[in-house]
């Protein structure tokens, strides 16, 4: 990747400093979850196949089938790990957020990753003592109780937000997202065989799981001691009365192009005091519109690990990582397909065609028989990521500056509380239909998809006028 992808922001050298980038913070911890969520699923599975289950409340199948107990099992234990992971964050991450925009910008980010590290080091002592798998409830309450995902990533989202442009800051924000989704690729494409690594006596799974808080613990002591807080680029911007008519939310990408010459003599009127309820109507219909495509996201994601471990495809350790991986791939993807899409179609248009990839992907994954089936699945799933992001980069041009904080605190807590109870249905639906119909939550993803397109589809219809502030008149010399 070029210097010019890599760093959009170079533009800027008196701004620019190593040391403001949140990308080591954001890599590293990126690699301790994807071990972590990898070590979670095969320890659990490991601790059922050797009796378990027994201390854990499930229903036996009809049929008495082993498999179909073990699947029960697992999906009651995710159940409840879900929801412990998505409500105890309510208690403290718009607090977290409230004390960034206020006080300083890192603080969610620390809390949240000594959370993390607090998680990772449960699995791990879970390991290595050989503790019941009801600890690891504990682990995720600790993890909650410091903000979790929803504070770390708003707080990652604020600072890239600051550290950027308004024309570029749809870019840097795609570019945190593709470092995630590597650093995610490479984790996952390890974990299974490291999780098959075996020193001396130890038991299987504690490499993985040591690995993860060693990468979790480099995180944090960097987000302490190096990480700085970039100064905000985006005010030193405003001083330029011209703006380009083609930004906000209908070109959030269209202006990323550096070399660009700005528009000139391009009068802007003020909007009218009738104006700020046209905004707001947006940033809900965005909100919605986020909120539906969260649930197919997390409902399909969350059924995935237990779907690859029951037949037809019954994957071992080392395919399951590969197949957490390929779920990587698609940061990769929705980046160039950001790059290639901005130069021809509007911010509503690229959010709906993410929508729609995501949609069709999760059809035909509900029909996988084979494991090529599978990756071809994830594979038309490849613009899956371009949704969200641009949907975030929107609302940051909606919204002051001094309120980012708040505001992405608030969207990552509304996709996590309603990704708690998409958890609960989607564990439910799968028991009651992985004997007639395996692929049940992947057609309702699909449905669920495809839903969210309507409120995007109104932002894109209504957008216009309220986005320009009324008419603007360019003059032409």
């Amino acid at each position: 990747m070029g210097p010019e992808v890599a760093c959009p922001w170079r533009c800027h050298p008196p701004h620019f400093q190593v040391r403001t980038w949140i990308e080591p913070v954001v890599a590293s911890s990126q690699v301790a979850s994807s071990f972590y969520d990898a070590g979670l699923l095969l320890v659990v599975k490991a601790s059922f196949a050797a009796g378990g289950s027994s201390n854990h409340s499930t229903s036996p199948s009809p049929q008495g089938d082993p498999e179909d107990q073990q699947q029960k099992a697992i999906s009651n234990f995710y159940i409840i790990y879900n929801l412990v992971v998505g409500l105890t964050p309510l208690l403290s991450a718009y607090g977290l957020g409230w004390l960034s925009d206020r006080y300083h910008r890192k603080i969610s980010i620390c809390v949240s990753l000594l959370g993390f590290l607090l998680s990772r080091l449960t699995l791990l002592l879970k390991v290595l003592l050989d503790w019941p798998v009801a600890v690891l409830y504990a682990g995720a309450a600790l993890n909650g109780l410091g903000g979790g995902f929803s504070a770390f990533w708003s707080g990652v989202m604020a600072l890239g937000s600051l550290g950027s442009s308004e024309g570029r800051r749809s870019l840097r924000l795609i570019v945190i997202d593709l470092v995630l989704g590597l650093a995610g690729f490479c984790g996952s494409m390890a974990s299974g065989h490291l999780f098959k690594q075996i020193i001396g006596h130890s038991r299987q799974g504690l490499v993985l799981t040591a690995c993860s808080v060693g990468c979790a613990t480099f995180a944090l002591f960097y987000s302490l001691l190096v990480l700085k807080v970039p100064e905000p680029i985006a005010k030193a911007n405003k001083k330029l009365p011209a703006v380009d008519t083609e930004s906000g939310i209908v070109g959030t990408y269209r202006t990323l192009d550096p070399d660009r010459p700005e528009k000139q003599n391009v009068v802007v009127h003020t909007p009218p005091p009738g104006k700020g309820r046209p905004k707001r109507t947006i940033i809900v219909l965005l909100f919605v519109g986020a909120i539906i495509y969260d649930l197919a996201v997390v409902g399909t994601v969350d059924m995935m690990p237990l779907f690859v471990l029951r037949e037809p495809l019954s994957w071992n350790q080392v395919q399951v990582g590969y197949g957490m991986a390929s779920g990587y791939i698609i940061f990769i993807t929705s980046f160039l397909g950001v790059l290639v899409f901005s130069r021809c179609f509007q911010d509503t248009t690229m959010i709906m065609i993410g929508m729609v990839s995501f949609g069709s992907g999760a059809l035909l994954l509900a029909f996988v028989k084979e494991t090529y089936m599978f990756y071809v699945a994830r594979a038309v799933m490849l613009f899956a990521l371009i949704p969200i992001t641009t949907i975030r980069s929107a609302m940051s041009k909606l919204i002051k500056g001094s309120s980012y904080g708040k505001v992405f605190v608030i969207l990552q807590l509304s996709l996590a509380l309603t990704g708690v109870v998409t958890s609960t249905v989607y564990n439910n639906l799968y028991q009651l239909t992985m004997d007639k119909f395996l692929g049940t939550c992947f057609v309702l993803s699909s449905f669920l998809s495809f839903l969210a397109i309507v409120p995007i589809g109104i932002v894109a219809y209504k957008q216009v006028p309220w986005l320009q502030y009324g008419d603007t008149t360019e003059k032409r010399s």
